[in-house]
């Protein structure tokens, strides 16, 4: 979006903000809108939303209201926000039913829009985006993970490139110790050949894919 609109963006994600010092948080939310008003036109984006936006007055254990006065901040700061700032802020969340409804009201963040989970083609580039740095067998097929992981978020995606990643280094790791017990150099094999990189093969996968599990359920999905 930024870059479409060719404006200055500053990402931030909600517990940064948040600090053990008294006061400190509040000071934090008033230099982010200060860069971003300094860096106009900016689109700022919060991360994490909900970790600093959550409904007041129900926290528990929240010590002297921090978490509150951190919210009052931010919608002063959005109170203080026009068209001539040319400042656009947007956040995201996965939790939007415990966001303070004042943060929702007109002229602040009105505008609810569903980011729904990726299909078959953006998880395929997913796996590729993944996978760009890593030493993927010619026996991998990244168009059938993608059909196998619908209703998967890219987090998931990634936990299961991660696994099979994993499973990839042990094998090797077990091989080297196999070839020590057996007395053989480590660096070569027979015939005097270098040993053949570790790549990451459809078996890894299948393991990985064993574990794999869908962060959101269809009830999730229903419901927002």
């Amino acid at each position: 979006m930024a870059n479409e609109c060719q404006a200055n963006f500053i990402s931030i994600k909600g517990p940064e903000l948040l600090t053990m010092w008294f006061g400190e948080s509040e000071a934090n939310v008033r230099e982010i809108f200060d860069k971003a008003r300094q860096s106009a036109p900016c689109v700022l984006f919060f991360d994490e939303l909900d970790s600093i936006a959550t409904q007041r007055g129900g926290r528990v254990g929240d010590a002297g209201g921090a978490a509150d006065r951190v919210l009052n901040q931010l919608l002063t700061e959005l109170d203080g926000m026009n068209a001539k700032k040319t400042v656009f802020i947007i956040g995201a969340t996965n939790r939007p039913d415990i966001i303070d409804s004042a943060l929702l009201r007109p002229g602040r963040l009105d505008q609810l829009i569903y980011i729904p989970l990726p299909d078959e083609a953006s998880r395929h580039q997913i796996f590729k985006a993944c996978l760009r740095k890593s030493p993927v067998a010619k026996d991998v097929d990244l168009g059938a993970l993608a059909r196998f992981t619908a209703g998967f978020s890219r987090a998931d995606i990634t936990e299961i490139c991660q696994r099979a990643c994993k499973y990839a280094i042990r094998e090797d790791i077990e091989k080297d110790m196999e070839r020590q017990r057996m007395g053989k150099d480590t660096m070569e094999v027979d015939g005097g050949q270098e040993e053949e990189a570790t790549e990451i093969k459809a078996a890894h996968f299948e393991e990985s894919m064993r574990y794999a599990r869908r962060s959101v359920s269809d009830a999730d999905i229903r419901k927002y």
